[in-house]
């Protein structure tokens, strides 16, 4: 009998000790307004250095820009449209400021289901904030995602999300892309603000597993309704994905949220993107994440909006890094010189 008591009071030590341990950390789903002023201040780019890159013919327009680092330089892939649809080039810079193009990347096929839309973006991208900005392989190899179709014209038809495939991330060579779609807007299970066309994507690692998952996409799309959100998608080996989610991470259920690239800042995960026809013009924004899944919109000004000749149309199409202390955002830029790739940064650079 004397027993009792002592069991007793251990069984309760034992449960209580296995609560605290079982414990979940809750999840911040929502990143308060002062740390969402904060990455604003950080990642803020007023200064516009102007154009830095047009395609040698200039007659033809470029766009999404997808930069990374590699053997000391700094590498580019860009799309251009030429009247046929898309095809996917190669540009290089020793300083960000400076580029040339070096040759096409993704070409035109015939009888395929992408025969005349090769829009490509590099997958797997270093996106620690003042990292590295270098390319991890798969399986050994570096991967691409593009924009796929058979249609001529400028983002004609039905649009998918086909996979493409090198060893040699930066010579000039055609990327391997025998494959059928990824992903299509004619799948099975397919969700309400995707069931007309797929646009631009994104690819990175999931180094946390937030998501369960090794890989997690982000990509445009557009349902009936026609207006474009960003919706996901997560793999475990680049080959078969599945989308995450009953809705958008992002959407203003009007006009256009899309072109998503990610940053990872201390804790916390940004996501540059632009916007479109929700207010006037197009502009670039950001939205915030802890876990990659759900995303805290930022309410205020512009990260870059139209105010130069150069950009008086459009300035939209992010891809933004920080190097040596400062902040390169780069963004496809329409206006007087046609469609052309612009610069903004945090610090005044014209005068270096």
């Amino acid at each position: 009998m004397k027993l009792l008591p002592i069991f007793s009071v251990l069984v309760m030590l034992i449960y209580s000790a296995s609560s605290c341990t079982n414990k979940a950390k809750p999840v911040k789903k929502v990143v308060p307004e002062e740390t969402m002023l904060e990455v604003y201040e950080e990642i803020k780019t007023p200064f516009k250095y102007g154009v830095v890159f047009q395609h040698p013919d200039t007659t033809k327009l470029i766009d999404s820009p997808t930069i990374f680092r590699d053997d000391g330089n700094w590498h580019m892939t860009y799309i251009v449209f030429d009247g046929q649809g898309y095809e996917t080039w190669l540009a290089e810079s020793s300083d960000l400021l400076h580029w040339e193009s070096r040759g096409k990347i993704l070409s035109f096929t015939k009888d395929t289901w992408d025969a005349n839309q090769k829009a490509g973006y590099v997958s797997l991208v270093n996106y620690d904030w003042g990292g590295d900005y270098g390319v991890e392989k798969h399986n050994g190899r570096y991967w691409m995602t593009y924009l796929g179709g058979n249609t001529t014209g400028y983002e004609a038809g039905v649009l998918k999300i086909g996979l493409a495939n090198t060893t040699n991330l930066t010579e000039v060579q055609l990327w391997n892309t025998k494959n059928t779609p990824i992903l299509s807007p004619e799948d099975d299970g397919i969700r309400w603000f995707e069931n007309k066309t797929i646009y631009k994507s994104l690819v990175i690692k999931d180094t946390l597993a937030h998501t369960g998952h090794d890989y997690v996409m982000y990509y445009n799309a557009k349902g009936e309704e026609d207006f474009e959100s960003i919706g996901m998608a997560v793999s475990n080996d680049m080959l078969s994905w599945k989308r995450y989610g009953a809705d958008p991470v992002i959407t203003r259920k009007k006009g256009i949220c899309g072109d998503a690239q990610i940053a990872k800042i201390d804790d916390l995960y940004v996501m540059f993107y632009f916007g479109a026809f929700w207010k006037p013009g197009a502009f670039e924004r950001f939205a915030c994440s802890y876990d990659l899944i759900n995303w805290t919109d930022w309410t205020g000004p512009d990260l870059v909006a139209p105010s130069e000749s150069y950009d008086e149309k459009y300035a939209h199409k992010p891809w933004v890094v920080k190097w040596k202390g400062t902040v390169y955002h780069f963004y496809n830029a329409v206006g007087d010189q046609g469609r052309v790739l612009a610069l903004a940064t945090s610090k005044e650079l014209k005068n270096d």
